[in-house]
This record gives structure tokens, sequence and C-alpha cells, in this order.
């Protein structure tokens, strides 16, 4: 059993790490003057954690292994959403909080985006830091478990997301609903492969010790995700449409599953 200061200090160095990490984030989007970077820094943010708490604690296959989950997802992630903004005006979350702000934007926006998303990421990284405080031990099938989860939720996150991206590139759908494809089994698909690979990755971490501490990982992502910034932003921005009603009526909320008819 390893001492819990040296998790301690770890963690802490992965704090660091993660406090300048957002603020040159935040220094990007002030000289692109659109707060929506720190959408494409969230993914990156985490490969970060990998890399440094790799880094600075034990080198071994383990947390070789996370780091290229962690980072085949995270990039993933911040080019699908480079993509996305792409030649689309700055996100309309983040315009109606300059509106909302009015005095003290530049401030606030580092307070309140940049480092409070910094935050969120070190506790839901914290299985990545618990995996690389301790020396691998020989695979365990919690290590196979964690891959195939994790590869459950890639496949979900990544297909649902190019699923839509190539639906809403057409032109035909304009105004229409996605509801095809993995959408026709859940109406968020992306959320669900996003909080199943943090799942995988605390899995990967019960291998070694303060392995169950990390549950705060994936209980903080599935939170988020489920109660806060996630689901229930997209439900109430389309509640009352009926088409959106009837999507609603027949298809699985979150966990995939065969449409009512």
């Amino acid at each position: 059993m390893i001492d819990f200061s040296i998790l301690l200090h770890h963690l802490g160095l992965a704090s660091v790490g993660i406090l300048i990490f957002m603020t040159l984030a935040f220094g990007v989007a002030q000289l692109r003057q659109r707060y929506d970077t720190a959408d494409i820094a969230w993914g990156l943010g985490f490969v970060v954690v990998a890399c440094l708490s790799l880094l600075t604690g034990q080198q071994s296959w383990r947390g070789l292994l996370t780091l290229a989950l962690v980072s085949i997802w995270g990039f993933r992630l911040a080019t699908h959403i480079y993509l996305r903004h792409r030649n689309r005006p700055e996100d309309r979350r983040y315009q109606d909080m300059r509106a909302k702000w009015q005095s003290n934007v530049a401030l606030r926006a580092w307070l309140q985006i940049f480092l409070s998303q910094g935050v969120l990421l070190l506790l839901i990284a914290f299985p990545i830091v618990v995996i690389n405080t301790s020396i691998s031990s020989s695979i365990t099938i919690f290590d196979v478990l964690g891959v195939l989860v994790w590869t459950v939720g890639f496949v979900f996150e990544s297909v649902g997301d190019a699923q839509l991206s190539s639906f809403t590139s057409n032109p035909a759908n304009k105004g229409k609903l996605m509801t095809s494809g993995l959408w026709s089994y859940t109406r968020h698909p992306n959320y669900f492969g996003e909080i199943t690979q943090w799942w995988g990755i605390w899995l990967l971490a019960l291998s070694v010790p303060y392995g169950l501490l990390a549950i705060i990982g994936p209980l903080t992502i599935t939170i988020l995700i489920t109660k806060v910034s996630g689901v229930p932003l997209l439900e109430k921005a389309y509640a009352g449409r009926p088409d959106w009603e009837a999507y609603k009526k027949r298809t699985s909320v979150l966990v995939p599953w065969r449409p009512i008819r």
C-alpha cells in the first residue's frame, strides 16, 4: 500500500499543470475572442493530466495504456469540437455569459469558465492520477473489463458524433431531429459514450491501491452530464416540439435500448 501523502503530492502536481494549461487556454480564447475555446481545451486537459502524472509518477504499462486511451479520446473530442465550431459564431452559451456579466468579463471568464472546468477536470481525471501513482501489478480482470467498457463508450461517442455531423451537414435536414443510427437507441449516444469511457478508466484503477476511492471520477462526469450541463440543457432546449416529444416517448434518454413502437 502506498502512502496516501504520495497520492496527494501527485494530485497537487496535476493541479498545477491544469492551472497552467487552462490559463494558457484562456489566453488563446482572449486572442480568438471566443470563450468556447474552453470546449476544445476540455479533452486536451485530460491528456495533460495523463502525461504529467505518468512522467512524475510510476512509469508502468497500465499508466501507458491509460495515457493511450485518454489521448485517443481527448484528441478526437478536441478535433471534433474544433471542426464543429469552425466557420460558426461563438457558442450561444458563452455569448449569453458575456451579455450577462457586462463588467470584468475577462476575469470572470478565467474564473468561471476555464478554472471551474479545470477543477471538474481534475475530479474526473482522479483515476488517472491514482493509476500513475502505483507500480503496475500483473494484468487483472479489471484491466480487461476496463478496456472493453472504454471501447464500448468510445464507439458510441465517436460514431454518434459522426452520425450527427453527417446529418446536420445536409441542408435538407435543417430543422429536423436526428433519430436514426445510434440516435434511435438513445437520445444522447455521445453522452452515454463519454460517461462509459470514464467508468472504463476507473475499472483500470481498481487494480491499484486507492482504486476504489477513484470512483469520484466517473461519478463526477455522470452527475455532470445527467444532472447539470449535458442532458438537461439539451432536453430543455427541445421541450415542447411535437417531433421531439414523439421521439422522447419512443427513445431511451441515455442507456441504449430498443425503441418503443
